[in-house]
């Protein structure tokens, strides 16, 4: 059965890590622990007394100073591992931990998981044909030595690279290595931190090239285990849950998040907020647990982004400074369909497409393969449609050599509908109010990536309300905008008030309106 070697870096919180060590070895386990040497003394005398008789618990060797970005973190590292495998014989994995992670799985769960898959578990993606590094220095972190910190000593850190920038000192990367890049929070078996080991025992060349790399904890393990390890060994994942805001910042975890860790598919998660006092209680009491059952949905990310999101009116793409003053044109009509059920608002259109000869263009800014004309690469993304929505409009009133024109959109996209609403032009629209089923509900969770196959009935249970009270939010929001020209039909509105409704939309006759509004498939779900 695997046995784990966790690897701890930490800096802070003695009281949290004392816990830590002891929930974690208590299950058979083993911890090496670097505590920083620029940490309060007393922390680690007091980390040292209580785990001193612990014979599941060893510390690095050495203890050095560390700090962001910098190669002392992969030394820390090193000197972990070292006294690791030295003290542990039995430890068959090592798993990277820093102090602000905790287990998301039971002990049970997360020995039967690394026996049931014999590979080392680390994110290694190419440095330069990936896109893992989303802004910012890339080839500049390899090609130039780094010898200050960037966050402490940030004026040095950049005259050092300016100045090898303008006097042309580059060096070239160890021929035979292809650096990787990836998070450093890895599950490597033993016989893969041996052979690193042994690596960096040899090839000092390489040893010397990433001591002045700047942020190597993202690429000296990912590179060297590639180096060491056939491909079809590794999988290129880390087995710790972590998130991102659009900030870069680390998602943190709050004590109303126990239910999302435990459906994901990971065995630790970070980062733990240290006031999630109750979070940190049952995840404790989970390690040791037998017998537990995960429902995996994995839908956390999805499931984040989503709830964060509910908190922004604005969008990321505002309108360009050129396209401030441009309009439509006077004597053009836009007609905007609004539904959050786009196969009900497809349906409406194909109707109003049959009685009507105004052109319809179904959802244009939500749907990719919306089909549109060829109108030089403007229609090609998303992104592009929405930054240059005006230019857009314009371009396909002129491809249909007509002045009335008709859209479908989703009720979130109240940007669109204002900076339409507030055109020259002659906007109307209408919002087609539909009732949302449960089941409905749960089908488009799962459409939109909040929820999977996995998912418990638990967690929908909690997911579903919000995104009930999102889709009222949307609908309550575009009631409160009071645009003008506005129409409603309704899917429990008798056929004549919605004829009435297309009427007014279409300025059409309420027979026609009559002949749209009585196919009795429009809201079927």
């Amino acid at each position: 059965m695997a046995k784990i070697a966790y690897i701890l870096l930490c800096h802070k919180d003695p009281d949290a890590i004392i816990k830590q060590a002891k929930r974690l070895t208590a299950a058979g386990d083993y911890m090496a622990i670097h505590f920083d040497a620029s940490a309060k003394p007393e922390h680690f005398k007091a980390i040292r007394a209580a785990l001193n008789d612990n014979p599941n618990v060893t510390f690095a060797h050495k203890r050095i100073k560390c700090g962001w970005g910098e190669w002392s973190l992969v030394q820390a590292t090193l000197y972990a591992v070292e006294s690791a495998v030295k003290a542990f014989p039995r430890a068959t994995h090592f798993y990277m931990l820093s102090g602000d992670c905790m287990a998301i799985k039971s002990a049970e769960y997360t020995h039967r998981f690394l026996d049931d898959n014999d590979a080392d578990f680390i994110e290694s993606f190419d440095y330069f044909d990936s896109d893992w590094i989303k802004t910012g220095m890339k080839e500049e972190r390899l090609i130039y030595r780094h010898f200050f910190n960037e966050r402490t000593q940030k004026r040095r850190f950049y005259a050092s690279y300016h100045l090898q920038q303008r006097l042309g000192l580059t060096r070239e990367i160890p021929a035979d290595i292809q650096v990787q890049i990836g998070s450093q929070w890895w599950c490597l078996r033993r016989r893969t931190i041996e052979w690193v080991l042994e690596f960096t025992k040899k090839r000092r060349d390489v040893m010397r090239f990433f001591r002045t790399t700047w942020i190597p904890d993202e690429t000296f393990f990912q590179t060297i285990v590639r180096h060491v390890v056939p491909e079809t060994e590794i999988r290129t994942r880390t087995l710790t849950f972590l998130m991102f805001t659009d900030y870069g910042m680390p998602v943190v975890f709050y004590d109303d998040h126990y239910d999302l860790l435990l459906s994901q598919d990971f065995l630790f998660a970070r980062k733990i907020s240290p006031e999630a006092f109750d979070l940190k209680r049952r995840l404790g009491l989970l390690y040791a647990a037998e017998g537990v059952q995960f429902q995996i949905s994995n839908e956390g990310r999805n499931l984040f982004k989503f709830l964060s999101g509910r908190g922004r009116i604005g969008r990321r793409f505002a309108t360009r400074f050129w396209e401030t003053e441009s309009t439509l044109g006077r004597e053009r009509e836009l007609m905007i369909v609004i539904c959050k059920k786009w196969h009900v608002a497809k349906r409406v259109l194909d109707r109003i497409r049959q009685v009507t000869n105004v052109p319809a263009i179904e959802y244009l800014f939500n749907e990719d393969d919306t089909p549109l004309p060829d109108l030089g690469g403007i229609q090609k993304t998303l992104g592009k449609r929405t930054r240059h929505r005006r230019a857009l409009m314009r371009m396909l009133f002129d491809y249909y050599e007509t002045d009335r024109l008709i859209v479908c959109m989703d009720p979130g996209e109240m940007d669109l509908l204002q900076d339409f609403a507030g055109d020259r032009s002659m906007t109307r629209m209408l919002e087609i109010q539909c009732n949302f089923t449960e089941t409905y509900l749960i089908g488009h969770a799962m459409r939109v990536g909040l929820a999977g196959e996995q998912t418990s009935a638990e967690t929908l249970e909690r997911l579903l309300p919000t995104i009930r009270n999102d889709m009222v939010f949307e609908s309550d929001r575009i009631r409160d905008a009071e645009f003008e020209n506005m129409s409603r039909m309704r899917e429990g509105a008798t056929i004549d008030e919605n004829a009435r409704a297309l009427s007014r939309f279409l300025s059409i006759g309420e027979d026609k309106g009559r002949e749209i509004a009585s196919a009795e498939y429009l809201f079927a779900d």
